[in-house]
This record gives C-alpha cells, structure tokens and sequence, in this order.
C-alpha cells in the first residue's frame, strides 16, 4: 500500500498559485510562457495545467495582445484540495480509497476504514488551507496538541 504523492502537474499548479500574483494577481493576467520561465516549467506541460485550471473554472483565460490567465475567483476561494483535484484528480491514500479501484482484499482490509478517516483528514486539512495563504507565505500556527507515533517491536 503506497501513500500517493502531488504529481508534477498537481504540484506545480500549487506552485503557480502559491503566488498568485504570477496568475494575473487583481485584475492583470500572466501568459503561460511568463508562469512556466518563473517555475522553470516545460512551456506545455504548464499550458497543459493551466487548460485543465481554466476547464475546471479556477483560472480564466483571455486571447490577444493583452491575453493570458488570471485567477477566476479570490485567491481566498480558491483552497489548495481545489487545485491539486483539478490538476490529479481525487486524493486516494490507498488503491481503495476511489470507488473504482477495489483490491482483492477490500471485503476482509482491517486498515481500509482508518486511512479513508485520514484521507478525509488529509482533505479538509488542504480544503481549509487557501492559495491567498500561500501567496502571503505566513507560517500558520502549529496545532497545540504534538503528534505520537507508537510503534511496536516485534
């Protein structure tokens, strides 16, 4: 069982809002050439997640001289689990997590229930945390509660 990482589209989507001011920032835009220099991104692989961006309503893009994309909503309605869906595609922790993708073990899985539950933790974790937050790069409060792993030694 293998935990899914962000794809190259996936994260530098992220990237590329993390600073929405290189998306156009308020009321200007960005080509795709401009955002792709900046990350030092293969020009069609970033025309290619900013098409999907733009497809997806997070993005709006416009022809001509003065032509580019620029964000489609408020950097602060825009969460970073909106980004990475519209880039990746669902979030899955295990092969199982999607309703396509049952195991030959799903029906007997004692682990199947707890990694949906942080699934869904990873989720809302990247739901509540906006591209506005990025972009101003303030370090959030750490929980106050620290993280235990136990282990066992067999």
């Amino acid at each position: 069982m293998a935990m899914k990482h962000l794809a190259l589209g996936g994260d530098r989507a992220v990237g590329a809002f993390g600073s929405s001011g290189n998306l156009g920032g308020v009321g200007g835009s960005s080509s795709a050439r401009e955002i792709a220099e900046l990350y030092d991104i293969p020009i069609e692989l970033m025309a290619k997640v900013l098409q999907r961006l733009v497809q997806r309503g997070l993005l709006a893009s416009q022809q001509g001289t003065r032509g580019g994309y620029q964000l489609a909503r408020a950097p602060q309605q825009i969460s970073v689990a909106d980004v990475i869906q519209a880039i990746d595609g669902p979030v899955t922790v295990t092969a199982c997590s999607t309703d396509d993708g049952q195991c030959e073990q799903f029906a007997k899985c004692n682990v199947r229930d707890p990694l949906w539950r942080v699934r869904e933790r990873i989720l809302a974790a990247l739901g509540e945390c906006t591209i506005a937050e990025l972009a101003a790069d303030v370090p959030q409060p750490a929980p106050a509660r620290a993280a235990v792993l136990h282990t066992q030694h067999h």
